[in-house]
């Protein structure tokens, strides 16, 4: 790493972190059923709680307009309706922090001339996925306030992927700067490239599932493992029509996606380390494959319990983690393994 970058990889990192605390917040305002919660949206407004019982009460009368109030929630005490009123407001709020802490110090390297003219466009788009981050969040509580109050599985999905992706491509460019380009080693694209390409893929697709999952509640069925109940493929996986809806739309066909598109991410993880071995390879590319062996098994056996046990809201957000650590792990590798060096 160059010694001038430093400080920008602090500055990315440290918004990694922060996103990776925010998938933990978020999760949790799903798990508890709190997304819905505050039923206004003020972009630059609203980040002083209520106060007064006065103040709570008429953020609660508010709350008692949409469904979610009407018909779930209706025998809410304002106690209660603070517990979960909390957890989205810590949700936003981590959001704005992570707003300033992208933009304030981009302000201050860029005024001292420290980015280049190769990584500010590379800022740039890290900005746009942040912006287009939080107008999904507001597109998807504005799906849970009109009619059935719950957020469209299409909608989390979206918003989820887009929060993993954020933090995959802050990571990919702190990367860049903490392994600077060696020209010379890259004449030639590494063999196991385009295996680790095909990986994060499929990890991205799962990762989508995960959330259909969450969203329609599919880790509350079939839970049993290896096979659906007593089979391998359920009834309920084919039962829509037409047959492709289950897959989007039937909890069944979600689940059955999301159980196998794991095993196959097991075995494709096991087929590059086998890969791996029959070729010399680096230091830092070792390191990689280490963690993404401790990485896919641990959320793999992490899936299975979380579905064996129906997703209790600890291990369910752990799970949802588990997920981002992966795609961290899947993230380095890739970096790792771009091109025919032993580095």
């Amino acid at each position: 790493m160059i010694k001038s970058d430093r400080q920008i990889v602090i500055w990315l990192l440290s918004g990694c972190f922060l996103i990776f605390l925010m998938v933990i917040v978020g999760g949790l305002t799903r798990l508890t059923h709190s997304g819905l919660s505050m039923v206004e949206w003020h972009l630059f407004m609203g980040s002083i709680p209520p106060m007064t019982e006065q103040e709570w009460q008429e953020v609660f009368n508010k709350y008692k307009q949409y469904p979610e109030y009407q018909l779930i929630n209706f025998n809410f005490s304002l106690e209660e309706f603070k517990s979960i009123f909390y957890w989205e407001y810590a949700h936003r709020m981590l959001g704005r922090l992570i707003g300033l802490v992208f933009v304030i110090p981009f302000v201050v390297f860029w005024w001292r001339g420290k980015i280049n003219k190769s990584l500010l466009p590379k800022l740039i788009l890290i900005f746009i996925l942040g912006g287009f981050q939080g107008f999904l969040g507001w597109y998807m509580v504005k799906s849970g306030l009109i009619k059935n109050p719950d957020v469209s599985h299409y909608r989390l999905a979206m918003h989820l992927i887009t929060a993993f992706l954020t933090f995959a491509y802050v990571l990919w460019v702190s990367l860049g700067l903490i392994y600077p380009r060696k020209l010379d080693a890259e004449k030639k694209k590494h063999p196991l490239k385009s295996w680790f390409v095909s990986l994060l893929f499929l990890l991205i697709i799962q990762i989508v599932w995960g959330a259909f999952v969450a969203g329609l509640n599919a880790g509350k069925v079939y839970n049993t493992w290896p096979m659906m109940g007593e089979d391998w493929i359920a009834p309920s996986v084919t039962a829509m029509s037409p047959l492709w809806l289950n897959f989007v739309e039937g909890i069944g066909g979600v689940q059955f996606i999301h159980r196998y598109l794991a095993l196959i991410l097991l075995i494709l993880v096991g087929f590059v380390i086998y890969k791996a071995k029959k070729i010399s390879i680096g230091a830092t590319q070792k390191q990689s494959l280490r963690y993404l062996i401790i990485a896919i098994l641990l959320q793999f056996l992490l899936g299975v319990f979380t579905l064996l046990w129906a997703v209790p809201i600890g291990l369910g957000l752990v799970h949802q983690l588990g997920a981002f650590v992966l795609l961290g792990v899947v993230v380095f590798g890739l970096h790792r393994f771009r091109f025919n060096s032993i580095a």
